[in-house]
């Protein structure tokens, strides 16, 4: 028996709505990278782009445990000296919660190539609503 091997041309992507709401954001963000990466489906294969379109929506109501609402800081760094600038998990949930779920989602993906183009397939939205509805994706509830 042959091991199986997908190919780039095989790969069959379904679109998929995540909801954010009232979930812990490190238990959340990695049942979205398998379902990016495809780890969920029995045609995984490693150094294959072979997971789902996924839409993140209610990113504004990401829960965190215990003190990290004060003691996470997100960096940025203008690439000048003394151009580095945080702010807390509160701060960036008020200005752009979409970033807090992609940032944790990518640094759970593979740092190459591969994990480019698997980003690219994740959509974050602060509210309810999405754009993405003549795509027919299927609502997922992952028990966390």
């Amino acid at each position: 028996m042959k091991t199986f091997s997908l190919k780039n041309t095989e790969v069959v992507r379904d679109w998929v709505v995540f909801d954010a709401a009232d979930k812990v954001l490190g238990r959340f963000a990695t049942k979205i990278a398998d379902k990016l990466r495809g780890k969920d489906k029995p045609t995984f294969t490693p150094h294959v782009d072979g997971g789902d379109f996924v839409v993140v929506i209610n990113a504004d109501k990401v829960k965190v445990t215990g003190n990290k609402a004060d003691q996470k800081k997100y960096y940025k760094h203008s690439l000048y000296p003394g151009g580095l600038k945080e702010k807390s998990f509160k701060e960036v949930l008020e200005s752009s919660p979409e970033r807090i779920i992609e940032n944790a989602v990518k640094g759970m993906l593979p740092k190459n190539k591969l994990g480019k183009s698997i980003i690219k397939k994740l959509k974050v939205y602060s509210g309810s609503e999405h754009p993405h509805e003549s795509q027919n994706p299927s609502e997922w509830n992952p028990k966390i």
